[in-house]
């Protein structure tokens, strides 16, 4: 029997240590993906506002910014971390970072107003739209919210929802994707190494008892001793 546990003890302790050797691997792999997305923002050199109370402002407001990250909790439905907004690090490089620094330019987009100039005048649905420059303004309106046909909103929304937006919005959502990915790779990493000490020391107690002596045993006393029952015929 003590020969059977010993040997079940060394099985435990060798995939033990495959175990939290994996977690070890996966651990430093998160590790120079961090780093990696470090050095990316520091090169971008991307960084949020705060004013000397810690608050997070817009071009130097508090309000703008409060709005900006309505529309990123509210609006978009981002489960914002504050602990991510850190004043003394204002580098974009968390995924609460990504997404409010990606909120900052929809909002403005949404909230802008675009000058569309005719070269000549134009009629649309019986209106007629003079030569020469339009204000429009955008009034919350997502790239599918315009009409294309348009002679005014058609080329505002090209103008307002241009190829730089879309673009920062790719590689700001990638940002998001990349953080998130690397915090759930740090839970895995830390979870297997977890399973794997849980199962070494369970092994290395196989291995412990396993090695006692025969006479290290404590026999059960009489009155708790198994006595097989009588079988009635």
């Amino acid at each position: 029997m003590t020969n059977r546990l010993r040997k079940l003890g060394i099985v435990m302790v060798v995939f033990g240590v495959i175990f939290a050797g994996a977690g070890v691997f996966a651990y430093t792999q998160v590790q120079a993906g961090a780093h990696s997305l470090q050095a990316f923002s520091a090169a971008q050199n991307v960084i949020l506002q705060y004013n000397d109370d810690g608050e997070l402002i817009d071009r130097g407001s508090t309000e703008t910014a409060a709005a900006i990250m309505s529309l990123l909790e509210d609006d978009w439905g981002y489960p914002v971390r504050a602990s991510e907004l850190d004043p003394a690090d204002p580098l974009v490089n968390t995924a609460t970072e990504y997404m409010y620094q990606m909120a900052v330019v929809g909002y403005h987009v949404l909230h802008g107003t675009q000058t569309v100039v005719l070269d000549e005048a134009v009629e649309y649905n019986g209106e007629t739209f003079a030569a020469g420059p339009h204000e429009f303004a955008i009034d919350g309106r997502y790239w599918t919210d315009f009409d294309r046909s348009h002679p005014i909103e058609g080329p505002a929304r090209g103008q307002a929802w241009s190829g730089t937006v879309h673009g920062l919005f790719g590689e700001l959502g990638v940002g998001t994707v990349t953080a998130s990915t690397l915090q759930l790779g740090l839970g895995v990493s830390a979870l297997v190494f977890g399973m794997g000490l849980t199962i070494m020391i369970l092994g290395a107690g196989l291995l412990w008892v396993g090695a006692a002596k025969e006479e290290d045993l404590v026999p059960l006393p009489p009155e708790k001793a198994l006595t097989p029952e009588p079988v009635s015929v």
